[in-house]
C-alpha cells in the first residue's frame, strides 16, 4: 500500500474547539476582573475627580443637588398629600438616593462599554473591568449621598425609629449592588449591539421614576379608600418599588414585608443567569460592537 494510501485513510486529527463561547470564560471574565480591582478601583475614583476638576468642594456638589431636589420636593408633596413633613422628607431623602443608584445603573450601565471604547480596543483587560468600574463609581456617589440621610435622620429624629433591624439595609444593599452589575452587563451588551435600547432606557427610566414609590406613598392612596385603594395595588407590579423599599424602610425604621425580599432575591437570580447567558455568547464580539 503507497504512503499516500495510508496518508487518505487517516483519519483527521479533530479541529479545536473555541471556549470563547463558554461558560468558563464568562465566570473566568468576571474573575479576572475581580482580581483587577486596582484598576478599577482607580478608574472610578479617576472619574470623580475628573469630573469635578478645579471645583471648590468637588464631589459634594453631588450631596448638593440630591439635598436641594429631595428638600422641594418633600416640602411640596407634602402640602399637597397633607402628610407630616418630618415623616415625609426623610421618605423622599433616602428614595431619591436610593434611586439615583437604581436609575445610574440602568442608564450609564447601558453606555458602559460605548464610553469605554478606547479602553476596550486598547488596554488587554477583562470586558467585567468596565462593569466594576462603573458600579464602584456609583457606589461612591451613593457614599457621598449618605451624608444627606446622616442630616436628615438627625434633624427630623429618626434615630429614634432605628433599631437592630435597620441593620437589613446593609444586605439590601448589597443586592442593588449585585443587581447593578448583572442589569450594567446585559444592558451593556445588547446596547452596544443595538445602539437604539439605550434612548429607550432613558425614557424608561423616566416614566418608573413616576410610578416608583418616590415622591409619593402606596400608604396615602391606600386612605383614600375605594377605586384608589384598588389602583395602589399596581405599585406592586413595578420592580424597582421592591428594590426601594428593602433598603428605604430600614432606614428610616419603617416595618417592612418579607415578600419584597423574596421578589428581589428572585429577579437577581434570574437577571444573573441572563447576564451569564449574554456573557457567555457576545462577550468576544463586544469589541467588535463598539
Amino acid at each position: 500500500m503507497s504512503a499516500s494510501a495510508i496518508e487518505s485513510e487517516t483519519p483527521d486529527a479533530p479541529a479545536p474547539v473555541s471556549d470563547s463561547q463558554t461558560f468558563r470564560r464568562a465566570f473566568k471574565d468576571l474573575r479576572d476582573g475581580l482580581n483587577q480591582r486596582e484598576l478599577w478601583l482607580s478608574l472610578g475614583w479617576q472619574d470623580i475627580k475628573q469630573r469635578y476638576r478645579r471645583s471648590v468642594i468637588g464631589p459634594f456638589w453631588i450631596t448638593i443637588a440630591t439635598g436641594v431636589q429631595a428638600t422641594a420636593i418633600g416640602i411640596l408633596y407634602a402640602a399637597l398629600l397633607d402628610m407630616p413633613l418630618q415623616e415625609f422628607l426623610p421618605y423622599v431623602t433616602v428614595g431619591l438616593i436610593v434611586w439615583n443608584l437604581i436609575n445610574a445603573s440602568i442608564i450609564e450601565g447601558s453606555e458602559v462599554f460605548v464610553a469605554n471604547e478606547g479602553l476596550i480596543k486598547q488596554l488587554p483587560s477583562a470586558l467585567s473591568v468596565h462593569i466594576y468600574r462603573l458600579v464602584w463609581r456609583q457606589m461612591l456617589f451613593f457614599a457621598h449621598n449618605l451624608l444627606i440621610y446622616v442630616i436628615m435622620v438627625i434633624a427630623f429624629g429618626v434615630w429614634r425609629n432605628l433599631s437592630w433591624a435597620s441593620l437589613a439595609a446593609i444586605p439590601a444593599l448589597g443586592l442593588i449592588v449585585l443587581n447593578a452589575l448583572w442589569v450594567s452587563i446585559v444592558f451593556g451588551i445588547f446596547a452596544t449591539r443595538y445602539r437604539d435600547i439605550a434612548p429607550i432606557l432613558s425614557s424608561l427610566t423616566l416614566l418608573l421614576f413616576v410610578l416608583t414609590p418616590i415622591m409619593w406613598t402606596t400608604q396615602s392612596l391606600e386612605a383614600q379608600g375605594g377605586a384608589v385603594r384598588d389602583r395602589a395595588k399596581i405599585a406592586e407590579l413595578n420592580p424597582l418599588f421592591h428594590y426601594l423599599d428593602i433598603v428605604r424602610a430600614p432606614m428610616i425604621g419603617q416595618p417592612q414585608e418579607l415578600y419584597h425580599w423574596y421578589i428581589v432575591i428572585t429577579i437577581t437570580v434570574v437577571g444573573w443567569a441572563v447576564a451569564l447567558l449574554a456573557l457567555r455568547k457576545y462577550r468576544a464580539r463586544v469589541p467588535y460592537w463598539v
